[in-house]
């Protein structure tokens, strides 16, 4: 690969030239911009991590740039990674400026799942210099036999969006990807951006390797944190998670710029504030939008043209709109509840100031009390420094598959040779060759259960020991098939004419009868008819009618959030303003139980009219409570065996039966004690029930079993039966098959969040538990009594319920 040291004439002269550009925009290239440049010029792979806004772009691309100045060639010389479709799109209108600005013969093109037909034979045919894509297409690229000849002139790689890929098996997928290119190019550079990260050399090196370099802006973008405070006289809610109360001042906010982005955690909660903002929308309707991941593209698209050109004066979004697309119309950015992490706090208030030097800002909109005390947390962590790290995936077993099937494809493959090369990940760095192998009998023979059926035996190894795919069936389905983005089953939403909507989950729409109205991409729809896995809707004639839930969408609150909130729920002299209108609240909470200490554990006992509740506060997220909750009703029942039930959220659990047996501070002690935790859980949660459930996934991953062709999806019931049937068969006559283990493993670390659940218990050992029997739900309580109450009772019944306690909760308060 031809280099030009960066200290020559020819380099700087080629620099100037991009100096000269930034000038031309008002601009001066920052510290760390040059940085970047030298260091590709040096040959350096690394990480470039910014604040949101500061030009991590044009750092990571000055480098090529220069480089394809001083050795002009044709072929792909720059690979442009992407997490999302919509960033690619932005991404390739961005770096084609700078390519026509420095008057580079290079040719951009975009290579995601929405690309057209003419892009890709444009790409078949070599025609492209750099390419935009995602870690999926570049996993299909891989799979043809020539990958080699295609990557022959590649001289880099540059991943956006890191800290968004590393701790999912898209970021292992990509990684295994960067293997082989490193195999085919040895000198190959590698890069990645990040601008919220809290183990950025763990990252950097995941990436980049051992030799990689840290490169980052000196200057810090300032970001405001502002509340939407009770009035005098206002009480917010103790609990909830709509916030709808809260309508009127979003809306002032809102029309006081001249475009806002309200996020909100879910997307079901995102429908239905668009429903509630459309209610009083005093504007044209067609100037307020919604934008999640499960409406279709072409509306996304058009959402986010809209923000572009500033047509659009509000927009409802979820995560989607997380990352790091540009939108400089963006005046006002609004979150719905807690942001239940530091590091989106920061990305989501990153949507508006995103040009160099310009702060960003965000008003947060509590929907309960407590939230209060999550916006100042956030607030004191940001002002730290204390943003999550995302640590990379270990091992996994069905993207090894993946990836190796898709080698096989790519020109076939040596054993040893191929677990040397997945060795250089970080992901696979400690895999034992007897994973490895399993794995690769899988592949050749489905396993031992399996092994009487031809249509599991994909790979075929030569006379030459090459493992190759002979099979074209196989080489089809597993291209059609490539990635690791797994969604429960789901119903295309399009109209009667024929305009596609989105996507909702099968479950939502098999409680629907023709002529039922729900809501969904901002619009009222009735159901007309559902025909091989399409809901045909028409128009509804009112804005009345149910929203979609989708599986897994609430966050968890994350580790440095929870325990920063513990600091500020105790500290008693907190001068922030949310905690000075929580003052009420929390001084109820001292007189009628205890307010927990950072080092403390809190367990209260109450008796309601529904029997008795146990109520325990560990801080550590809603996963972590789950399971733990579920522990604690088993290792109860071992002692007084009875019907238990249990609730959790963010902050604590709660158990509950008729009569709870005696328990005091030791029995608490017992109950949670760190030994034979993982044992309980497999007791606990009938671990193999949600195994099952999650070996669908991995199966798909691992090419077990096809998802379907394009427009012919297998409904989610063919799945579950396909995968439970296989799961059933494997437990039985191959129980050391190596996506059983996978399945379960997922479980724990995924659904039950394991390694916090084990933290949660070894901190209690360690620190000291309070114990207290109160009268009537506390604060804390409320909230898990909520969250019990609402999967047993009907939803008019819940309400009023839950209207009848708060009142009287706050009565006693008062006296």
């Amino acid at each position: 690969m031809p280099t030009t040291s960066t200290t020559s004439a020819a380099w700087r002269r080629a620099e100037a030239r991009l100096r000269n550009w930034f000038a031309a925009l008002g601009r001066k290239p920052a510290p760390f911009q040059r940085a970047a440049w030298k260091a590709w010029g040096d040959g350096r792979n690394g990480l470039i991590h910014a604040p949101t806004g500061t030009g991590k772009t044009l750092a990571a691309v000055g480098g090529p740039l220069i480089d394809g100045l001083l050795h002009p060639a044709k072929g792909l010389q720059l690979l442009w990674i992407t997490p999302l479709r919509s960033l690619a799109t932005d991404t390739t209108g961005h770096l084609t400026a700078a390519v026509e600005a420095m008057e580079l013969p290079w040719r951009v093109l975009r290579r995601t799942g929405d690309s057209s037909s003419a892009e890709r034979a444009r790409l078949r045919r070599g025609d492209c210099e750099l390419l935009v894509t995602t870690p999926e297409s570049l996993a299909l690229l891989l799979s043809y036999p020539d990958t080699a000849a295609r990557f022959a002139n590649l001289r880099g790689v540059v991943v956006d969006e890191w800290h968004e890929l590393i701790a999912s098996k898209r970021g292992t997928l990509l990684q295994l990807g960067l293997a082989r290119l490193r195999t085919l190019r040895p000198e190959l550079r590698v890069w990645g951006l990040s601008a919220t990260l809290g183990n950025l050399h763990e990252a950097m090196h995941t990436l980049a390797g051992d030799g990689g370099v840290l490169i980052g802006s000196a200057a810090r973008k300032r970001t405001r944190i502002d509340t939407a405070l009770p009035g005098p006289g206002e009480r917010f809610p103790w609990a909830g998670h709509l916030g709808l109360s809260q309508l009127g001042r979003v809306v002032q906010a809102v029309l006081g710029v001249r475009t806002a982005l309200v996020f909100a955690n879910t997307r079901s909660q995102a429908e239905l504030w668009h429903e509630a903002l459309a209610a009083v929308w005093p504007e044209p309707p067609e100037t307020l939008a919604v934008h999640h991941g499960s409406i279709d593209p072409k509306l996304r698209l058009a959402t986010e043209e809209g923000l572009r050109t500033g047509t659009l004066r509000c927009v409802v979004a979820t995560s989607s709109l997380d990352l790091g697309v540009d939108f400089s119309t963006v005046d006002r950015v609004i979150q719905i509840g807690s942001p239940k992490g530091v590091a989106r706090l920061l990305q989501r208030a990153g949507r508006s100031g995103h040009a160099p030097g310009v702060p960003s800002s965000i008003l947060c909109v509590p929907t309960h009390l407590l939230e209060l005390a999550e916006i100042a947390a956030a607030r004191r962590a940001l002002a730290a420094g204390q943003l999550e790290p995302r640590h990379p995936l270990r091992g996994c077993l069905d993207v090894l598959a993946q990836h190796l099937l898709t080698r096989a494809l790519g020109g076939g493959f040596q054993v040893d040779q191929a677990y040397a090369e997945v060795g250089t990940t970080r992901a696979y760095a400690q895999l034992p060759r007897a994973q490895f192998d399993a794995v690769l009998h899988y592949l050749e023979h489905g396993g031992t259960a399996l092994a009487g059926y031809p249509e599991y035996h994909k790979l075929v190894r030569d006379e030459d020991g090459i493992c190759r795919v002979e099979s074209r069936r196989v080489a089809r389905l597993h291209r059609l098939s490539i990635g690791t983005i797994t969604a429960d089953g789901s119903v295309q939403v399009r109209y009667l004419k024929g305009a596609r909507l989105g996507a909702v989950e099968e479950s939502f729409i098999a409680r629907l009868r023709p002529g039922d109205r729900f809501l969904f991409a901002g619009r009222p729809l009735a159901l007309v008819r559902v025909r091989d896995m399409t809901a045909y809707v028409r128009q509804a004639s009112n804005r009345q009618g149910g929203v979609p839930r989708w599986m897994g969408g609430r966050l968890p609150l994350s580790g440095e959030l929870s325990a920063e909130l513990r600091r500020v729920l105790a500290d008693a002299d907190a001068s922030e303003a949310e905690m000075k209108a929580l003052r009420p609240l929390l001084a109820i909470q001292r007189a009628q139980s205890h307010l927990p200490q950072a080092n403390e554990l809190l367990v209260e006992r109450a008796h309601t009219r529904e029997g008795d509740y146990l109520f325990v506060y560990p801080f550590a997220g809603r996963l972590a409570h789950e399971g733990l909750a579920a522990v604690i009703a088993y290792r109860l029942a071992q002692r007084a065996p009875a019907d238990y039930g249990y609730a959790a959220n963010d902050y604590g659990l709660a158990i509950t039966a008729r009569k709870l047996p005696p328990v005091d501070a030791q029995t608490m002690r017992e109950l949670l004690h760190p030994w034979g935790l993982r044992r309980d859980i497999r007791a606990s949660v009938n671990l193999a029930e949600l195994a099952r459930r999650q070996f669908r996934e991995v199966a798909r991953v691992a090419g077990l079993v096809f998802n379907g062709y394009p427009g012919q999806d297998k409904t989610l019931r063919q799945l579950q039966v396909s995968s439970g049937l296989l799961f059933d068969v494997l437990r039985q006559h191959d129980p050391a098959h190596p996506l059983l283990w996978q399945a379960e493993r997922d479980v724990l670390d995924q659904q039950l969040d394991y390694p916090r659940l084990r933290d949660a218990l070894l901190q209690a050992a360690r620190g000291v538990l309070r114990y207290v029997e109160t009268p009537r739900l506390t604060p804390l309580a409320f909230p898990l009594w909520v969250e019990r109450l609402r999967g047993g009772v009907h939803a008019d019944d819940w309400k009023s319920r839950v209207e009848r306690m708060l009142a009287q909760l706050e009565k006693a308060a008062d006296r």
